[in-house]
């Protein structure tokens, strides 16, 4: 079950990015590929720890929060998510 919501959630970014949010393109890239990641997770099933995907969708919590907080709060739902499913 988290895996299918992380999904959604997943999807849901997508869709806010494909909306034409104001960011350049280094920012649309780094979010997709975070995207990507964490997609690539969910299919392995691989539950041990990655510091490294849940650090890299933090900081862009941390670069977005002030200006987009629509996608902030699905990234740090992201992150919930993943804690749950202990990534």
């Amino acid at each position: 079950m988290p895996a299918r919501e992380l999904q959604e959630r997943l999807n849901s970014l997508r869709e806010q990015l494909d909306r034409n949010v104001p960011l350049s393109e280094e920012e649309l890239a780094g979010l997709r590929e975070e995207a990507r990641q964490i997609e690539a997770q969910i299919k392995l099933e691989e539950v041990s720890p990655d510091n490294n995907l849940v650090d890299g969708v933090n900081l862009a919590v941390e670069r977005f929060e002030v200006d987009h907080p629509d996608l902030t709060a699905t990234l740090r739902d992201i992150i919930t998510r993943l804690h749950s499913m202990g990534i």
